[in-house]
């Protein structure tokens, strides 16, 4: 007698799940297959008997928001996480079709119930690990434009506790980060129990998610958290965006690394993103800001953070060292607006520390001043800033280019790497009619075209730059 599956234990076990049966069906084909799956729903039903759900599931709906939360990852989750299943909580409201870049790029459902906020995949009940949010523990929530689209598109980014800032080792607790275009939302993309409140606010998706958030953190008593936006009016870039010229950008490109991304100053502190990892800096931990590696067109910023949220004065108070977050290859355009946000928010700068005193970039006979510890010393007592001072070496260095130019010198090398030796045949060359020459053209500034002619005698190695 062929063995049979057991369809009693299989319908108990997965009876809401019918693919999950229709499949089971399929590929039971042989005696083997039908053994294994009779011994799978032996062993979950055994297991539903004992504790009321399979130790997986358990795992899996503790850890979830735990993990998100920080407080597996000992991120120091401060709040209490709600309690109980995501899974289980009426679903209030259901978003289809969100695209979330963080902390996965896919397109998923987003689903807020009474005391969560969680992913789950189309056409499924099971919120996605690492993707459930409690209310409670949410600690910033931002909507900020998505820069460098021709497109209007906005991204939300919501924070729980312990993972504005990565850490140094260990697993990192992700922020949520999901993107809505300007546009209404499409038909039949909304659902719950609170659809038909939504629809009221659902002519945007600014307009849905601002009041589905804002609603569901007032009823877990997370009244601290409101949705920030950018203000251009406060801080915006100086460099013209080529998508959308007549808009001003709120943004400042730059590097954290070899990542590029994007820096935007808020009102209540910096934010880097969109890239993995993405970090908020609030102003109650900015320790002070400085300016490095000042160069004709761009410039570091380097952000000292207190190592303890409500740290003061030396930082942790047990002697820890602040954190020092840099950000390169910013556009000197925004030098001006970034320093009034340091200023207007009473950020110390720390440019001119000794330890970090700013490298100016200046012309390319620098090496020949004997005095740049003089010069140095001199400008620091001088009232101006870093940058002024990088851009006014560039200005008074172009003039004295020009003063120690001699068409007539030998001194300059256009790069070609000849030798000493070729030097003297050169001058040897030099010793006829054209040395007359360019004798008589030294006295002056020098022509272009007589200094061609001897480039002839010279060979092709040099060049007037």
């Amino acid at each position: 007698m062929a063995m049979e599956l057991d369809w009693d234990r299989l319908n108990a076990i997965f009876k809401p799940r019918q693919d999950i049966l229709d499949g089971i069906k399929r590929c039971a084909e042989t005696p083997g297959k039908v053994a294994l799956f009779n011994e799978i729903a032996s062993h979950v039903h055994a297991k539903l008997a004992d504790g009321g759900e399979p130790d997986a599931k358990r795992r899996k709906v503790q850890a979830g928001p735990a993990t998100a939360n920080g407080a597996a990852n000992g991120g120091g989750g401060g709040g209490a996480a709600a309690a109980g299943n995501p899974a289980d909580d009426e679903v209030l409201l259901c978003v289809k079709e969100i695209s979330v870049s963080v902390p996965q790029r896919k397109k998923f459902e987003l689903c807020l119930t009474q005391n969560f906020l969680y992913a789950r995949a189309p056409g499924t009940t099971v919120p996605i690990q690492g993707m459930v949010y409690a209310w409670t523990d949410i600690d910033f929530a931002f909507y900020l434009p998505v820069p460098e689209k021709a497109q209007v598109q906005h991204n939300y980014i919501l924070f729980p506790r312990g993972s504005t800032i990565p850490p140094k080792s260990g697993p990192a607790v992700e922020p949520l980060v999901f993107t809505v275009p300007a546009t209404a939302p499409k038909e039949g993309t909304i659902g719950g129990s609170e659809a038909g409140t939504a629809a009221a606010v659902s002519d945007t998706y600014k307009g849905l998610f601002h009041w589905a958030f804002s609603r569901r953190l007032r009823a877990a008593g997370n009244t601290d958290v409101s949705i920030v936006s950018s203000d251009p009016s406060k801080f915006h870039s100086m460099v013209r965006q080529p998508h959308r010229p007549n808009e001003k950008a709120v943004h400042v490109g730059g590097f954290r690394g070899s990542k590029d991304g994007y820096l935007f100053f808020l009102e209540n502190g910096i934010l880097w993103g969109f890239k993995k990892p993405l970090i908020f800096i609030p102003l109650r931990r900015i320790a002070a800001v400085s300016y490095t590696n000042i160069l004709q067109i761009t410039f570091n910023i380097v952000v000292e953070v207190f190592p303890e949220e409500g740290g003061s004065g030396g930082g942790g108070g047990d002697g820890d060292a602040n954190d020092e977050y840099e950000f390169g290859m910013v556009d000197q355009q925004d030098y001006g607006g970034i320093d009034d946000y340091v200023k207007r928010n009473g950020l110390q700068d720390r440019s001119m520390a000794e330890q970090r005193k700013g490298k100016l970039q200046l012309a390319e006979n620098k090496a020949k001043k004997g005095a740049d510890g003089e010069a140095a010393d001199g400008a620091a007592g001088d009232g101006m800033t870093e940058l002024e001072r990088a851009a006014l070496g560039e200005d008074l260095d172009d003039d004295e280019d020009e003063e120690d130019y001699d068409p007539g010198s030998d001194d300059g090398s256009d790069g070609s790497g000849e030798s000493s030796d070729d030097d003297d045949d050169d001058d040897d060359d030099d010793d006829g009619p054209g040395e007359d020459d360019e004798d008589e053209e030294g006295e002056g500034e020098g022509e272009e075209e007589e200094e061609e002619e001897e480039g002839g005698e010279q060979g092709p190695g040099l060049s007037i730059r």
